[in-house]
């Protein structure tokens, strides 16, 4: 597998919103609470003494090990390692669990004589470390010690697209957003991180302060096997905002299915993997209701939808009002509206004219083959218009250059 870096550069892809449960809030007096070590050694085993004091022993060959934080210690900070040493023998073993179980992971040091947590603690939670360490006169020592996390009342919450399992289109961005404004951008990018099956350039790209989009260079590779990992226990997001839990999103990048709609030859050629193109005749947006131009994504998909112009602000009575409760084979591109589907009622002006409200229209036939073949995450490029792409206005990254895009990084 290749791994991105959570700059600018990384290696990845591609659906909707899964809720994750990230975080957990802190006092600023908690967060800046510090505790130093305990030390245990084979002269008296399993003892601990007050933070930064040591327990030496008369044997010099004894383990002599030292545990930070301290035994008892509270308002440890959960983006802070914990960290295991002895200056005489080896470390054997080391657990660290929280009080519902869950094991900490950590590593030892080349010569086993360190070993240390991620820093992803959860907030508001209690700790028991235990192990053995072997002194130089090859005897063991125990290590016990307990110590709680600061807490905090306010918690991260997160949604992603895609989905866990989904299958997605080339031009899928990935979309975390949290609940709470997160400050610390950086440190939270960090926390964040991208793998694939193949080297994928990307980057993340801070939308606002709740929200973070990810997107390659260029389209996703066919068939790219995608991790999305948000190791955000722990982390401190800034505004006594921390990280609660972590979560890990597995995704697959589906056939590459690539759409040109050409408003002004009321054309839409659809090209699937390396299989000759398919010209679809169209219609699309009419004087006062004019298709935008751009790198559209498809974002959902409708069997049938019904479409009620009052929701774009035309009210019965209008001349313009419609209300349709059966359109068929739906697909939506923007959030203010438009949608790629059938139109029955628009069929002699198909290839010749636009008549529609700003969708793109076609015969039943031709939108039952291409719903068929989409997925979300296909990308729509429409030309043809002067009226452009609003950002924001469904999911607009391909919209940026990759250098602005790259810009949007906290880490940039």
């Amino acid at each position: 597998m290749f791994s991105s870096s959570v700059r600018k550069r990384g290696l990845a892809v591609a659906g909707f919103c899964a809720v994750l449960l990230l975080s957990s809030a802190c006092s600023n007096s908690e967060a800046n609470s510090t505790s130093s070590g305990t030390t245990q050694s084979a002269g008296k085993p399993g003892a601990s003494g007050t933070p930064g004091a040591t327990t030496p022993s008369n044997d010099p060959g004894a383990a002599n090990v030292t545990v930070t934080p301290a035994k008892g210690a509270s308002s440890v900070r959960p983006d802070r390692p914990v960290t295991v040493a002895t200056t005489v023998g080896v470390l054997q073993s080391v657990t660290l669990r929280d009080s519902a179980g869950d094991k900490v992971v950590g590593t030892f040091n080349t010569g086993k004589s360190q070993w240390t947590s991620a820093p992803e603690l959860k907030p508001g939670a209690s700790y028991t470390l235990s192990g053995t360490a072997q002194g130089a006169d090859g005897k063991s020592v125990p290590i016990k010690s307990t110590f709680r996390t600061l807490s905090g009342s306010s918690r991260l919450k997160s949604s992603v697209a895609p989905l866990n399992g989904e299958t997605v289109g080339v031009g899928m961005p990935i979309q975390i957003y949290w609940n709470q404004a997160v400050k610390d951008k950086a440190a939270v990018e960090k926390r964040l991180s991208v793998t694939t099956s193949v080297p994928v350039e990307g980057t993340w790209h801070w939308v606002n302060s709740k929200q973070v989009n990810y997107r390659p260079k260029v389209y996703w590779p066919a068939g790219t096997k995608v991790s999305v990992n948000i190791a955000t226990q722990g982390v401190n997001a800034g505004g006594n905002v921390w990280g609660n839990t972590s979560r890990t999103v597995h995704f697959t990048i589906s056939k590459s299915v690539l759409t040109n709609i050409d408003v002004k030859k009321h054309q839409m050629v659809v090209r699937v993997g390396s299989q000759a193109p398919r010209i679809i005749p169209v219609t699309a947006g009419k004087d006062g209701f004019t298709t935008r131009s751009g790198i559209k994504v498809i974002m959902e998909k409708f069997r049938t939808k019904r479409m009620d112009a009052a929701t774009i602000g035309i009210k019965p009575g209008d001349p313009n009002y419609y209300n349709i409760s059966d359109v068929q084979y739906a697909q939506r591109v923007t959030n203010s509206g438009e949608f790629i589907h059938g139109a029955p009622w628009s069929a002699g002006s198909q290839g010749s004219a636009n008549v529609s409200h700003g969708c793109v229209g076609m015969s039943l036939k031709d939108a039952a083959w291409y719903y068929s073949i989409t997925e979300r995450g296909d990308p729509v490029v429409v030309t043809g218009t002067s009226r452009t792409m609003e950002t924001g206005n469904g999911w607009t990254d391909w919209n940026e250059s990759w250098a602005k895009y790259k810009a949007g990084s906290a880490l940039s």
